[in-house]
């Protein structure tokens, strides 16, 4: 399948990423390779792309869209998170920068048959690994109402979570995503749909978001792929979920101010001592040009942290 879209914040990641020619780079969200290509560009014969993604249909598309560039490129069906795996197994002991796109990518929101879309009509799915056995089907059919309405208000951070639930346990068995939106939709009152997003946005979210375990390989991740980082290596994770973007903020936090003395104290005695600083202060957020082109890039943010 053809990559249609130009990805989100394209220039200002490959910007911030700060690319040496000779360097080692890794784009853990490959999907459909179109940051990794504003990588490859920047890189000579001598520099690397490791490309990982969950997705083997990600991996062969892009694959073949870097194929033109000349610097060496490894492609790995994992987990970003397993980053220190990866290395270890690729005899590589740090990097010069990497790049995190979170959520689901264009590539997999278009391949219709994958069910990430509230637009078109395909069998309950959304996994990102499709050897998972997990998926959408089991967490719509086989959740209980309480455990629906959580992930559907935290994930999904819908004010009618709680109805949204108790409709969808109503309509089981649910197969495919427009019986599920026909769900979420009687359940919004028809004054609220008139306004905002497609009302089935927030709970496809949700579940695709627990499907996935995004958020707790997100947090293992961060950290991960700080420690990995050469010095003045660059790590730029786009988020698109203000949970996630907690998750980042805090890790940046965390690893540029780690002191844990109590702010009373005149000095520092525990210790710890810095090892990454913050490039972004405020996260960098898509212009109006780029948001007029491409609506999925509205939620979007990008924090950018150096190990030093």
């Amino acid at each position: 399948m053809e990559f249609k879209h130009k990805s989100v914040l394209f220039d200002e990641s490959i910007e911030n990423l700060d690319i040496k020619p000779d360097g080692i780079y890794v784009d853990g969200t490959l999907g459909g390779g179109g940051h990794a290509s504003g990588i490859c560009e920047k890189l000579g014969p001598d520099g690397m792309l490791i490309g990982i993604d969950r997705d083997i249909e990600a991996i062969n598309a892009a694959s073949k869209r870097l194929e033109k560039y000349d610097c060496k490129k490894v492609f790995v069906q994992d987990n970003y998170s397993n980053i220190k795996e990866i290395l270890l197994n690729l005899k590589i002991n740090h990097i010069d920068g990497a790049l995190l796109d979170l959520g689901v990518s264009s590539y997999q929101l278009d391949n219709e048959e994958r069910g990430f879309s509230y637009m078109s009509d395909a069998p309950l799915d959304m996994r990102m690994n499709q050897q998972d056995s997990f998926s959408a089907y089991n967490v719509v059919n086989e959740y209980s109402q309480k455990d629906l309405a959580r992930i559907i208000s935290d994930y999904g951070e819908d004010k009618w979570a709680s109805r949204i639930a108790t409709f969808i346990v109503k309509a089981r068995p649910i197969e495919t995503t427009y019986q599920l939106v026909d769900a979420i939709k009687a359940a919004i009152p028809a004054s609220a749909r008139r306004n905002g997003p497609h009302p089935a946005k927030r709970t496809f979210q949700a579940i695709r978001i627990e499907v996935n375990d995004e958020l707790g390989q997100l947090e293992k991740a961060v950290s991960a792929f700080l420690d990995v980082l050469n010095k003045d290596g660059r790590l730029c994770i786009i988020t698109f979920h203000s949970l996630e973007d907690r998750i980042v903020k805090d890790t940046f936090n965390t690893r540029a101010n780690p002191c844990t003395c109590p702010k009373e104290f005149p000095v520092c005695v525990c210790g710890k001592v810095a090892d990454v600083k913050k490039v972004t202060g405020k996260p960098i957020i898509p212009l109006d040009e780029e948001l007029m082109v491409n609506p999925r890039s509205r939620s979007a943010k990008l924090r950018v942290a150096k190990r030093i």
